[in-house]
């Protein structure tokens, strides 16, 4: 089987780097393996970290909505997915319109950066959008830690203590920021991808929406 590596990306506004998180990860057996992380993260750094990988098959899960519903508002996969969502305990909000307020900004770059990813010459790189706490959710996470990890520290810790034990291999022994708790969601929704086991998807619609959505 080809040697996969996952990158898993947790994106901010064009001007919020700081709030950027880059976690790679190597697809090795049971659960995707640890490799590194960046945070702050710019889109050249993005670009540099994907770009240097060297893997036969690269998956990039971008945390940012990566098309828009042409007249505004929800996509029909946001309602989707939105349904389901809160089925399993979370808030409504938890899938906000791509053109919503400041929702705006970052679809602006996550358009962008799936546009930089998409030029590089790598012959198997795939880029995908991913909703973190939905692929936290849906794969039995706590749902009180998923709901609650960016605001309280005891939220992280829990989400950390799961990631370990659950879903990722050889992790950091903090749990760092939310922004890469969510990176690592984004790892694991774009792991499951690449092995065609995402536990809910959207496939990819172009022209308008031309990257598939997995959770």
């Amino acid at each position: 089987m080809p040697v996969t590596t996952i990158v898993g990306i947790d994106l901010s506004g064009p001007s919020n780097a700081a709030d950027t998180c880059v976690v790679v990860a190597r697809a090795r057996g049971a659960r995707p393996v640890f490799l590194r992380s960046l945070q702050p993260a710019t889109d050249e750094d993005v670009l540099a970290i994907v770009g240097g990988l060297r893997s036969e098959r690269v998956v990039v899960g971008l945390d940012a909505p990566l098309s828009y519903q042409p007249g505004g508002g929800l996509r029909e996969r946001d309602r989707e997915l939105q349904t389901l969502l809160t089925s399993r305990g979370m808030r409504p909000g938890s899938v906000m319109p791509p053109t919503f307020n400041r929702m705006a900004y970052l679809t602006l770059r996550g358009m962008a950066v799936a546009r930089l990813l998409s030029s590089l010459a790598h012959p198997s790189l795939q880029v995908i959008e991913v909703h973190p706490g939905a692929a936290l959710c849906l794969a039995g996470a706590p749902i009180e830690a998923v709901v609650g990890f960016k605001k309280h520290s005891r939220h992280r810790a829990a989400m950390h203590r799961w990631l370990t034990a659950a879903a990722l291999r050889s992790m950091p022994s903090d749990p760092l920021s939310d922004h890469f708790i969510a990176a690592c969601g984004a790892v694991l929704a774009a792991w499951r991808w690449s092995r065609g086991t995402s536990l809910w998807q959207a496939h990819a619609a172009p022209p308008f929406h031309p990257y598939p959505f997995a959770a």
